[in-house]
């Protein structure tokens, strides 16, 4: 069940299983981790399919962010049946994006500006080979903190990666926010013992 906080009218989502519900999760997923993450002190869920397929980082999955607060901060789906068909257009994925938002993170609406949209790739694994999910992905700037958001819509028309509240560290031309929601950071963050 999807609230609203009283002090900011921003979707506020009651528990990690709310989130299941309103969110697209591909079916026959399981809950497999969730652990607390540094920002904000939000939870990681990760899902992955029941059976134990195409299992462990770099393979098909779905996770969320969620803060202590309720508020969504981000999502990912990586499921290989998003590899068939075309992405959206641009204004289509603009018009999913917002409906999305206005769903979702309502709080942003009012003051952001889109610095992009276009195609996006993202790989995933599975059987040990790699492949590419492409979807269109509309990259936006709040304007009250200057923080950066973006939503990648899959070739289903539904989002497939939602991220809020990303600093870009811009003199060096990459984001500085953790990536909790990507595996290749995840790996990465095991083998220095940061995750």
């Amino acid at each position: 069940m999807t609230a609203t906080s009283p002090t900011s009218g921003t979707p506020v989502i009651a528990s990690p299983h709310d989130i299941l519900v309103a969110l697209p999760v591909p079916a026959g997923y399981v809950n497999v981790e969730k652990g607390k993450v540094e920002v904000d002190g939000a939870v990681l869920i990760r899902m992955e399919h029941a059976d134990k397929r195409h299992a462990g980082l770099g393979d098909e999955h779905f996770s969320t962010v969620v803060a202590t607060s309720g508020r969504l901060k981000g999502f990912l789906r990586m499921d290989l049946a998003l590899r068939d068909g075309a992405p959206p257009s641009q204004d289509e994925a603009h018009d999913i994006a917002m409906r999305f938002l206005s769903d979702h993170a309502a709080d942003l609406m009012p003051r952001h500006e889109v610095s992009f949209i276009a195609p996006h790739d993202e790989a995933i694994r599975a059987d040990g080979k790699s492949t590419t999910l492409t979807g269109m992905k509309v990259k936006m700037r709040y304007l009250v903190d200057d923080r950066w958001f973006w939503l990648i819509v899959g070739a289903d028309r539904e989002v497939m990666v939602f991220e809020r509240d990303i600093v870009w560290a811009n003199l060096k031309g990459r984001r500085q926010s953790e990536k909790w929601l990507h595996d290749s950071w995840l790996a990465e963050q095991r083998k220095t013992g940061g995750a």
